[in-house]
């Protein structure tokens, strides 16, 4: 690990990025790079614009809410080595790859980082669970909790009812049959699962991680493989009445896509505290006409960003990460 001023330590730099790493990125592909100028005690955070998704993300917005969680975990392992860190979004428009810089300011405590001290633990127990959940409902004080983590990040939560669930689950099921269907995305996708290779990449998705099939009760669940053939593809057997809530923001600009990551992963973080489990259902915002039709009342009250599953279940295989060494940047790290 390169040298740091004597307040940055190489062990806590390391530790730092390695929290960043660990963040949910669509289809794995960890799409950041980071690096330190340790004369200001700044953190850049960049995008990857190598590992972002030409045909599912064309616009970056799925990116954007990738490096978005990156940067709340490295906020909340930032307060957990006793720093404050002091946010910037888009700091620089003459360098639009720079999505966020974060700066160590004075000590840390809960009124200056906004988050419990608990999610740092959080973060490395934290990752999806493709598997099915318990019938067990989410009680309405994590629900308040969950939808608070979302404003203090500048989002808000919709739990839907019953008739809001069942459509919100008929437009992923409709995504996903597009998905299929369409040749880019359907290779582009595929191109993320490992199968069984030994050693595992350190990014995309190894086949463990997907769920289990079986013939009972559909969720519409992301097909990685991509069979094109439908009448191969297996229903996964999941809870018939799915807890699910959708991530809004009030404007869909970069800055709001980078928020809406962050309340995902503030939420997450919290949600993990709690026992709970969750998965995305991304499908749906991949297509302009079924993301606009998201919301509460569709084709009004803000921009739906993300689909979240929620429940009691299995931990679930965890995805590979990337070395904190392959992200950090040379150029300012050892300056």
């Amino acid at each position: 690990m390169h040298s740091t001023s004597p307040s940055l330590d190489a062990a806590m730099v390391e530790t730092s990025v390695a929290a960043a790493v660990a963040a949910p990125s669509i289809h794995n592909t960890q799409p950041w790079r980071f690096g330190l100028d340790p004369e200001t005690n700044t953190f850049q955070v960049r995008a990857a614009p190598d590992r972002g998704l030409r045909h599912t993300d064309p616009a970056g917005r799925a990116l954007h809410l990738s490096v978005g969680a990156s940067v709340l975990n490295l906020r909340v392992a930032m307060a957990h080595f006793g720093w404050t860190p002091v946010r910037r979004l888009l700091p620089a428009p003459e360098d639009p790859g720079l999505l966020a810089v974060l700066r160590l300011a004075g000590r840390a405590s809960r009124s200056t980082t906004g988050h419990r001290a608990d999610l740092y633990e959080a973060i490395w127990r934290r990752h999806s669970s493709r598997l099915p959940f318990s019938g067990r409902p989410l009680p309405s004080y994590l629900r308040n909790e969950l939808g608070e983590a979302a404003r203090m990040e500048g989002a808000r939560l919709w739990f839907p009812d019953a008739a809001g669930t069942t459509r919100l689950l008929r437009l992923t099921a409709e995504a996903e049959r597009r998905n299929r269907l369409d040749t880019d995305r359907a290779s582009e996708s595929s191109r993320w699962v490992h199968r069984d290779l030994a050693p595992v990449p350190d990014v995309g998705l190894p086949q463990a991680v997907l769920g289990p099939q079986d013939t009972r009760e559909l969720l519409p669940m992301r097909d990685f493989t991509a069979q094109r053939h439908t009448e191969r593809l297996v229903a996964r057997t999941f809870e018939t009445d799915p807890h699910i809530a959708v991530l809004i923001t009030e404007h869909d600009r970069r800055a709001d896509w980078l928020r809406a990551g962050q309340a995902l992963q503030h939420m997450w973080l919290l949600a993990t505290a709690h026992g709970l489990r969750a998965s995305l259902l991304h499908q749906a915002l991949e297509w302009p006409d079924l993301r606009r039709s998201m919301n509460p009342v569709p084709d009004r009250t803000g921009h739906a960003q993300i689909l979240i599953r929620f429940g009691y279940g299995p931990d679930g295989p965890a995805s590979p990460r990337r070395s904190p060494r392959t992200v950090l940047d040379d150029v300012l790290a050892s300056r």
